[in-house]
């Protein structure tokens, strides 16, 4: 075999091993100063997706994938160069801001910015998870991010729960998590912590918060599996309404949300680590995906994420950037709707169409 081909199997085999290794927590390098998560009072304690005929990938299905078996035959991203949309975030207008705002900072993280609180969605500020490098830098670094007054977790994957993240930001904030998780954060030394199972209500900073279904699976280490729910939040404050998925397949959730929250300003829906699909697309939604649940949703603004920040998946890294313009223009949706994600850019929300 040719040096080429060696390289490109290494490559190919190295993204789908940072993946899977990722979800079954052998990627960490920082837990041994952390109690370990310990589920002996959930060991009988199984969630499931709304839809009974949900199926993770099987272990051959996984093998298959990992060793580069039944690729997808599907078009290159038009991009010569992969160059994730920048733009630098001090931090000093969030620190004086009096209006409602949402920034990107990487993959699901968000800082949001209402009722005058400061809140975190799935921060991750690493550098990696592990060996799994960053491959670009976060919308807002450690100086720029304000105080948060809550921390809301979706499901504990590494790329939305990060251990060293949420050991630096301390145990003053809230923490809002899925039920099944409050036992790890407890044992770690944060002591503010709130479950929520789904469709679950609590006020929480004077917001209400709503915990709603997302089809997916959790796992943070080997005997764990979906012993702790995943989901998505809506977060809501005098008639203004944001909706955050965390990661999730395609189900017919959607449409429960949209009856139950039917005036959602922006949602934040996932657009990467969609391929291959006969692999993904039970976890992972596709960005044709995201936008026809946008539709259903009724929301007014769609936020992009979950794409460009950790390599996880087969398309390359820029890909949703470039199709979701196309699908936006084929839907004949209003440009101004899309926001497909710049790291560290500022939206004011009372500002969204």
């Amino acid at each position: 075999m040719s040096v080429f081909w060696k390289n490109q199997l290494k490559n190919h085999t190295r993204i789908r091993w940072q993946s899977l290794t990722l979800c079954m927590g052998i990627s960490q390098k920082h837990t041994a100063n952390t109690v370990k998560y310990r589920i002996k009072e959930f060991r009988a304690m199984h969630f499931s997706n709304l839809k009974s005929n949900f199926r993770k990938p099987a272990g051959s299905q996984t093998l298959k994938w990992l060793l580069g078996w039944h690729d997808e035959k599907r078009p290159k991203s038009p991009a010569t160069g992969i160059v994730i949309p920048y733009m630098y975030n001090d931090g000093q207008g969030l620190r004086r801001a009096t209006a409602d705002t949402l920034t990107w900072i990487g993959q699901a993280s968000f800082l949001i910015q209402l009722g005058g609180k400061n809140l975190l969605i799935d921060p991750v500020l690493s550098r990696s998870l592990g060996f799994i490098r960053r491959n670009s830098p976060p919308g807002l670094d450690w100086p720029a991010l304000p105080k948060p007054d809550a921390v809301f977790i979706t499901h504990n994957h590494r790329d939305h729960m990060d251990a060293p993240t949420l050991k630096r930001l301390g145990s003053e904030p809230v923490y809002v998590v899925p039920k099944g998780l409050g036992h790890w954060f407890r044992h770690n030394g944060f002591s503010r912590v709130i479950e929520m199972g789904w469709w679950q209500q609590e006020e929480i900073e004077g917001l209400d918060v709503t915990f709603v279904p997302a089809e997916h699976w959790s796992r943070r280490s080997l005997t764990d599996i979906n012993t702790s729910w995943w989901g998505g939040y809506v977060i809501a404050r005098n008639g203004l309404c944001i909706y955050h998925s965390g990661d999730t397949g395609w189900f017919d959730g959607f449409s429960g949300i949209a009856e139950r929250f039917p005036n959602i300003h922006a949602a934040m829906l996932p657009v990467g680590a969609y391929a291959p699909r006969w692999f993904m697309r039970a976890q992972h939604i596709d960005p044709e995906e995201a936008v026809k649940a946008f539709r259903i949703l009724g929301a007014k603004q769609f936020i992009g994420m979950h794409w460009g920040t950790f390599k996880l998946s087969d398309e390359p890294l820029d890909e949703p950037m470039h199709v979701l313009p196309l699908i936006w223009e084929k839907e004949e949706l209003e440009r101004q709707r899309l926001e497909s994600g710049v790291l560290g850019k500022t939206l004011r929300l009372d500002k969204l169409v």
